[in-house]
């Protein structure tokens, strides 16, 4: 059902070598492109008519409109499940918790007296927040994405999510029950590259935004990519991924459970387990073959996601090597199921979001930790972070210097420029002193 990779034994690689070793999904968004570039011109020139035609196209449904009646919002609430909204709010009262706590400050550097450099701290004006649909419906996403631009002070949010044959070309209605939470009434019924397009390029429905946040499959990802520049973007996300470093003393019940759980999501799902204990890996091998029969998505997500080159158990001399993967992988979700779990999980540089000990489980983030669950995919996480209040927040230097501190360091400028041959940047500076370098 999982295959294995043994790691013990030689001395591990380093850097791409240990990287080439590991599990990794295909996941080829240059490819895609070509496939995203026509419906992004198109949204560029027709506008609201090419997401409509489009979403016919891939989704199935065709939409009277893209935007999203306010009615329905609040109708998609009013018969939201009680128990589904009593957990959205908690989702979102622990979310703002955690991101509130993000925020930046002002703060002013005297460098000398009478200089000053100012860092001021602003969100951008206009976010598009995207949330999957398709195989899941993804109300957490909504969440994840909503609060920290609230959070971050964003005055223009704007929510898009593929239409839904069987909700009449509305996006899912616990999707919608979960913007009128969060109190977003701008939503739009659009998917895939189209959605990324529209935001960026806008319509007749729609304003241009600022900056794209938000996962979505390989055309959403593609998107981003062709039109980063253009807005801002969060991330390229690709399929989801756990990794769990473990020894001896972890559950096998509650490791393969894990691993399920993250195989569900797409059969491109990567569920990988690093551990030095042969008896935890036979252990775990066998407790996935009951576990994934009484589950549900099978044949479709989990078993593909389970036997495919993106998943496997790696088998390791010792924890301390362990680490050492784990570092290489770099994956979205990494638990550490360990002997002293907290201070195996202070070792980690590479992770979106790490998972400490038997009692926090991936799950718990993607709902209710107050952790954000948008996070770096593919081995992004050695250089990027998860989505957090500072997405949505642009840090802007304020230069203030007076006559005498500006004279104080003319000399240093003007040799600078000087050094790198722009003799103009040096004037500018001579000639609010007569030309002449102030006298030091």
């Amino acid at each position: 059902m999982i295959s294995r990779i043994d790691l013990r034994g030689d001395a591990l690689p380093e850097g791409g070598a240990l990287r080439d070793l590991l599990p990794r999904a295909e996941f080829d968004v240059e490819a895609a492109l070509e496939t995203v570039r026509p419906i992004c011109e198109d949204v560029r020139h027709r506008g609201s008519a090419a997401v409509i035609d489009w979403g016919e196209k891939l989704d199935g449904v065709r939409i009277e409109s893209v935007r999203v009646p306010a009615e329905a919002l609040t109708k998609a609430l009013q018969e939201l499940d009680p128990a589904v909204r009593a957990a959205l709010e908690e989702s979102i009262r622990r979310a703002r918790l955690v991101h509130r706590e993000q925020r930046r400050t002002t703060h002013t550097t005297q460098v000398v007296p009478g200089g000053t450099v100012t860092e001021k701290w602003i969100p951008v004006e206009r976010v598009g927040l995207y949330v999957p649909g398709g195989r899941s419906v993804y109300p957490s996403s909504v969440v994840m994405n909503v609060v920290p631009a609230q959070e971050a002070g964003v005055e223009g949010v704007a929510v898009a999510s593929p239409p839904q044959k069987d909700f009449g070309g509305l996006p899912h209605p616990t999707i919608l029950a979960a913007c009128a939470l969060l109190g977003v009434d701008e939503v739009y019924a659009a998917g895939g590259s189209q959605a990324v397009a529209m935001f960026a390029y806008g319509t007749e429905d729609c304003s241009p935004v600022n900056l794209v946040t938000g996962p979505g499959n390989i055309y959403v990802a593609a998107a981003k990519r062709l039109l980063k520049g253009r807005i801002g973007i969060d991330a390229e996300a690709g399929p989801t991924e756990i990794a769990i470093l473990a020894d001896a003393t972890a559950d096998p019940v509650h490791v393969a459970a894990d691993l399920i759980s993250q195989a569900e999501h797409d059969p491109m799902a990567a569920a990988v387990l690093v551990t030095d204990s042969e008896e935890l890996a036979a252990a775990t091998e066998a407790e996935l073959v009951p576990q994934v029969a009484a589950t549900k998505h099978i044949t479709d997500r989990i078993e593909p996601a389970l036997a495919g080159r993106q998943s496997a158990i790696v088998l390791v001399s010792s924890i301390e090597d362990g680490l050492k993967v784990v570092d290489a992988y770099g994956a979205e979700h990494l638990e550490i199921q360990t002997a002293d779990a907290a201070a195996v999980a202070d070792r980690v540089r590479n992770a979106g979001a790490i998972f400490v000990g038997p009692w926090a489980p991936v799950s718990l983030g993607d709902y209710c930790a107050g952790s954000n669950h948008v996070l770096p995919t593919g081995g992004c996480a050695c250089h990027s972070s998860g989505l957090s209040v500072q997405s949505f927040l642009r840090g802007i230097h304020i230069v203030d210097y007076t006559r005498d501190a500006l004279a104080e360091v003319t000399h240093h400028v003007v040799t600078l420029a000087e050094a790198e041959d722009l003799p103009a940047h040096g004037a500018a500076l001579k000639a609010r002193f007569g030309w002449k370098v102030p006298q030091q």
